[in-house]
């Protein structure tokens, strides 16, 4: 591969993150995630220059044109509630006609809007948990009779936001309890779905064109109080002082027979597709009664922190963290069968560099 000039850009908007210690989604560990990353593309022999952006698109269209890369490391990740910004930003560096990592505007969106994702999945074919229903007012809930253990999730967050002891309901009142709070908190309608008892495992999908499938991993949660509801919570994903934290263990690669394995991950590759993924990403999969999987999410920008999920699988997988980042870039340039390059702003006179 040539060497590229890569512009490494990320969302530096620090006002709504958190700001303590214990939590693993603070501003302070995302930017050494960032250039940790960096240090990673750089190890390739490539040219990498961060561009941290806030709230202001026009001073990253002013660093893109200066800095005209080869290649845009897309790390964009909202950090506002209900923000949709992550697929805008997407779509202005497509706009501006450069290469781009990871998935396409319109599946970022998908990504975030949990509801259509799972009403096109579903139409598709790919099986997801039976219920689900989007709330929109607490009034709503009386309209149908409902079918316990239930999910309340906020339908536009993402790394666990919203999800907490309360999330999995078992009664009426427990569920117009969580739909308020969703609906006030986070000024978002609320997806309720059945809550599945089975196994729950990350799927890492990488590739483009032909995508690769990595070693399974499975959530455990078998050491957690019966109090707790089974679930990758907010608390379980970051916050490193809870019980939701130190109990849940990732098991990768998970101990499933062969067909299960094939089983999910012939559904997750569909999954993926279907919403329109490229590059990187990772499904969500629980196992419902009959043992069959569900699709709970399709994670399009998934974090590529190099001791976690993706990278953590990669790695079992015989992949080093440099050389997952390799083929995220190489991805790149194949390109979206339906993204055509077709630039609004005028920045290439000439094709941009694809590396051989």
């Amino acid at each position: 591969m040539r060497r590229l000039r890569v512009a490494l850009v990320y969302n530096a908007y620090a006002d709504s993150q958190a700001v303590s210690e214990d939590d693993q989604s603070s501003s302070e560990y995302l930017r050494e995630m960032i250039f940790g990353i960096a240090r990673a593309i750089r190890r390739l022999g490539h040219k990498v220059t961060v561009v941290p952006l806030t709230d202001d698109l026009n001073y990253l269209q002013r660093r893109l044109r200066r800095l005209k890369p080869h290649l845009v490391f897309n790390q964009y990740d909202d950090v506002v509630h209900g923000a949709l910004y992550e697929m805008r930003v997407a779509a202005f560096i497509r706009m501006m006609g450069f290469p781009m990592t990871g998935s396409p505007a319109i599946a970022l969106g998908l990504s975030r809007h949990k509801y259509m994702a799972a009403s096109l999945l579903q139409g598709a074919g790919v099986p997801i948990p039976a219920e689900t229903s989007l709330i929109e007012r607490v009034g709503e809930l009386d309209r149908r009779d409902w079918h316990f253990p239930l999910i309340v999730h906020a339908s536009q967050e993402h790394a666990g936001i919203g999800m907490d002891r309360h999330s999995v309901v078992t009664t009426k009142a427990a569920l117009k309890d969580k739909v308020r709070e969703i609906l006030k908190t986070y000024r978002q309608p609320a997806l309720v779905q059945q809550f599945l008892r089975g196994r729950e495992f990350n799927v890492g999908v990488i590739g483009g064109r032909k995508l690769r499938i990595m070693p399974l991993a499975e959530v455990d949660y078998s050491t957690l109080p019966e109090a707790i509801p089974p679930i990758m919570s907010y608390a379980a994903k970051w916050i490193e002082t809870t019980v939701e934290f130190q109990q849940t263990r990732i098991v990768c690669p998970a101990k499933t027979k062969p067909d299960l394995t094939q089983a999910i991950a012939e559904t997750a590759k569909k999954a993926f597709r279907v919403i329109g993924g490229w590059g990187y990403g990772r499904v969500d999969i629980r196992l419902d009664e009959d043992g069959q999987p569900r699709v709970l999410e399709v994670n399009c920008n998934p974090c590529l922190d190099n001791d976690m999920g993706l990278a953590r699988a990669a790695r079992r997988a015989g992949i080093n963290y440099s050389g997952l980042l390799g083929i995220i870039i190489k991805a790149a340039f194949e390109g979206p069968p339906f993204d055509m390059n077709l630039p609004i702003f005028g920045v290439h006179k000439n094709p941009p560099l694809r590396p051989k």
